[in-house]
């Protein structure tokens, strides 16, 4: 077995290591952001969502009513509680439904006060998805402000 003429000495580094370590970059955070949020944030407690099958019974019962494309079911609370708000979409491809949901659901954001303790529950088919957005906030308004005026009469 021959033996290998290996130096004592290491010769001396010429440059420094090209990428820099993650922690030490400039351009990054000083800590771990872990990942982000599949989930919507919550409301910050203007709107709230229905989750008791008690209520959606009563807007399955409700009056339609309809401008443009948005359809609208509306139930009265006697609570002082904020409005709650649900959604529905006509039956179409699983991409065409999620934006008819996130287009209403920006809509029904725009509006400066719906009805405390109310339920109400808008709807729409597909072309929700394609109507231009300030027709689709106009008749979103439209309608809170017939449940509205129709709650003031009663």
């Amino acid at each position: 077995m021959r033996e290998a003429h290996v130096p004592a000495q290491h010769p001396q580094a010429r440059e420094d290591a090209r990428l820099p370590r993650a922690y030490a970059h400039p351009g990054r955070p000083g800590r771990h952001q872990g990942p982000a949020s599949a989930r919507p944030r919550p409301p910050v407690g203007l709107i709230r969502r229905i989750r008791d099958r008690a209520t959606f019974t009563a807007l399955a019962r409700a009056p339609r009513r309809h401008h443009g494309p948005v359809t609208l079911r509306f139930v009265a609370g006697g609570d002082t509680q904020p409005a709650r708000v649900a959604f529905t979409t006509a039956r179409a491809g699983a991409v065409t439904r999620n934006r008819i949901r996130r287009r209403l659901r920006a809509a029904v954001a725009t509006q400066p006060a719906l009805t405390p303790g109310g339920a109400y529950l808008f709807g729409g088919g597909p072309e929700v998805a394609t109507v231009p957005f300030p027709i689709l906030v106009d008749a979103v308004a439209q309608l809170a402000a017939e449940v509205d005026a129709a709650g003031a009469r009663a």
